[in-house]
């Protein structure tokens, strides 16, 4: 593990990497893969408690690092739902494999897939929603659905599918929360369908493509 002492109990980018086998890019992008060195004064803070925290800058906050106002601003939102939030470790990896299922990218998917199996999400769960399947676990199933009608229907959901998602024992806090997750994954799938950024040698196994899935 590269993450040194405690100090990743402090870090709200937790599962947007892996702690091991840090540093090692298999392919290269176009785009300039910031780190704390090279960065705009503006996009230091982010990166060094990346660094401080994983021993390495993981290539997408690299990348966003390109505009501090991106970096900034998914450091902040990520932050508020991982410690402000209501979901669990594993909901909220639900939540964020499924918008990266549904944005087809390819970086987010294989991330959030380690880090899902991390957080204790059934592996029958994380292979259903990367084929682009309900999960046969009804909360996950819950979350899987709800997420995925926000991103294709531009937020526009029936009553019926929030009442479903209420059904599952979510509260209607958790509907707008949700919301919370979708927004980030704008933020880190769209710059990663950008760049198409390396994958960290750890997440190779989890690789994905979108013709893995049936909704692609």
């Amino acid at each position: 593990m590269c993450v040194r002492g405690e100090t990743w109990k402090y870090l709200p980018l937790r599962e947007l990497v892996r702690r091991r086998r840090c540093g090692k890019l298999l392919h290269m992008t176009s785009y300039q893969i910031h780190t704390a060195d090279t960065a705009d004064e503006a996009a230091k803070e982010p990166l060094e408690v990346l660094d401080g925290a994983f021993g390495f800058v993981p290539a997408a906050a690299g990348l966003m690092a390109n505009s501090p106002a991106l970096i900034n601003t998914f450091f902040s939102a990520f932050g508020h739902f991982r410690s402000g939030g209501t979901f669990g470790s594993d909901e909220r990896q639900v939540l964020l494999l499924s918008n990266a299922v549904a944005n087809r990218s390819e970086w987010a998917v294989a991330f959030h897939t380690l880090e899902s199996l991390q957080d204790g999400v059934e592996p029958a769960v994380v292979e259903a929603i990367r084929r682009g399947e309900r999960p046969a676990d009804q909360r996950m199933a819950a979350l899987w659905a709800f997420t995925r009608s926000l991103i294709e229907k531009r937020g526009y959901v029936e009553e019926a599918e929030v009442a479903a998602f209420k059904s599952a024992g979510f509260t209607e806090a958790q509907v707008f929360e949700v919301i919370t997750s979708v927004a980030i994954s704008a933020m880190t799938n769209y710059t990663a369908n950008l760049a198409e950024p390396p994958l960290e040698e750890a997440v190779v196994p989890h690789a994905w493509k979108t013709e893995h899935s049936s909704g692609a």
